[in-house]
């Protein structure tokens, strides 16, 4: 028997029995749509974490309280307060940090912003007066606050695009007041809307000072944010930051720094490890389904070969062969798992696509749908090895049944 015969004679076995078959399939088909589905997601939140990563600049150099550690250490190493003011100016220093271009310290808070009756919840990011330089950012509407400002601890913020909309709505924001933590702030600018490149459309800027005094009643810095002149100076600068604040802190075991340093295309670098890893592992658990499916398979293959007995008995009569009756079962085995790969994928697709929509719609985020090519790949592939390891023993059953025991059988 040719192959091009098993395969129409596995076909139309199939055809014979619709539902059997649908039913059969649909572990399959679960297992390659979450697959999908979840790699799908993935590949999308991963895009958005590094677009706002790589928003910061090649050139930047984020300098963090604290030994950042992605292993089981405790979070308490993550923040803490070794950037004090002698840092900021020691790298402020042309002697220590000759490729410096901008230097600005960063307090991190938050709070509830108030104007009327409207509150809304917002990050506060007190600042210099180098952001627009650094972040490649201008108010859309009013202007940014100046060193002056940072200096006198002003009491002015600058708002991000969502802060603009929910407390003032369509009301001019430019020269109004605002209450975060009771303390009132002039408005003095609006942010354009950013998207999904920021987190800026929900924040607040206001001097450091401003912060520190006002806001969160420290004294030391979040971090310290470094651009340096060009690409070529960029490792030269880290290594001139590391060394000064080793040097400030009198830590000879870079083991024991209190501090770290790192540039946007590290940080990017480790978050995307983090975000695939995280994808791969969810769509491992996702497919345990497809082992789930493959032993449904078996086992309707195996009630198959019961019921089909008597169509064993007259093909081997008629001259097949027991590699002919175990080639049919095969295939047919894998062309139903390759065909709910088919459809997983398709599935897995539309429901990925439909949710991307969603979340761009309502969640305000700039959501774009990826379709994983590789996984879509993978996902075919294996399904039907799926059907090709779980087909056998039901194939091998089917093959050793006896012709006249087979046609005898009712």
């Amino acid at each position: 028997m040719i192959f091009k015969y098993s395969i129409k004679t596995a076909v139309n076995g199939l055809k014979t029995h619709k539902s059997r078959s649908a039913l059969t399939i649909l572990g399959i088909v679960i297992g390659i749509t979450s697959i999908i589905l979840v790699v799908s997601l993935g590949q999308g939140a991963q895009n958005l974490i590094l677009g706002q990563i790589k928003g910061l600049g090649a050139t930047t150099i984020i300098v963090l309280p604290g030994k950042i550690s992605f292993g089981p250490s405790t979070a308490a190493e993550t923040m803490n307060d070794s950037l004090k003011e002698k840092d900021l100016n020691l790298i402020k220093s042309k002697a220590n940090v000759p490729y410096a271009k901008y230097v600005m310290p960063m307090v991190v808070g938050a709070g509830q912003s108030v104007y009327g009756s409207n509150v809304y919840q917002v990050a506060v990011f007190g600042a210099g007066g180098l952001v627009p330089d650094i972040f490649n950012i201008t108010p859309d509407k009013g202007y940014f606050f100046t060193d002056d400002d940072v200096t006198s601890r002003s009491a002015v913020v600058v708002i991000g695009y969502k802060v603009k909309q929910r407390l003032f709505e369509n009301d001019e924001a430019v020269g109004q007041k605002i209450r975060i933590k009771n303390t009132t702030f002039k408005v003095i600018g609006v942010l354009p809307e950013k998207g999904s490149s920021s987190n800026f459309d929900d924040a607040v800027f206001m001097p450091y000072t401003t912060t520190q005094q006002d806001i969160t009643g420290t004294k030391y810095y979040s971090r310290i944010v470094v651009e340096a002149d060009s690409d070529a100076d960029l490792q030269s600068t880290v290594q001139d930051i590391t060394n000064t604040l080793r040097d400030s802190h009198n830590i000879t075991d870079p083991l024991k720094d209190d501090f770290t340093v790192t540039t946007s295309a590290d940080i990017a670098k480790t978050l995307g490890t983090i975000t695939s890893a995280l994808t791969a592992f969810l769509a491992a658990v996702a497919a345990i389904s497809l082992i789930v499916g493959g032993v449904g398979i078996m086992n309707i293959m195996l009630v198959s070969v019961t019921e089909r007995t008597k169509e064993i008995g007259l093909r081997k009569a008629l001259g097949a062969t027991n590699g002919d009756i175990q080639t049919q079962f095969l295939l047919e085995a894998v062309i139903l798992t390759a065909l709910g790969g088919v459809i997983g994928i398709i599935l897995g697709s539309i429901l990925a696509f439909l949710i991307s929509l969603l979340i761009s719609k309502f969640a305000g985020l700039d959501w774009q749908y990826s379709f994983p090519v590789s996984a879509a790949i993978l996902g075919l592939v294996v399904s039907s090895l799926v059907g090709l390891i779980f087909g056998i023993y039901p194939a091998r059953q089917a093959a050793k049944k006896s012709p006249m025991e087979a046609l005898r059988y009712e």
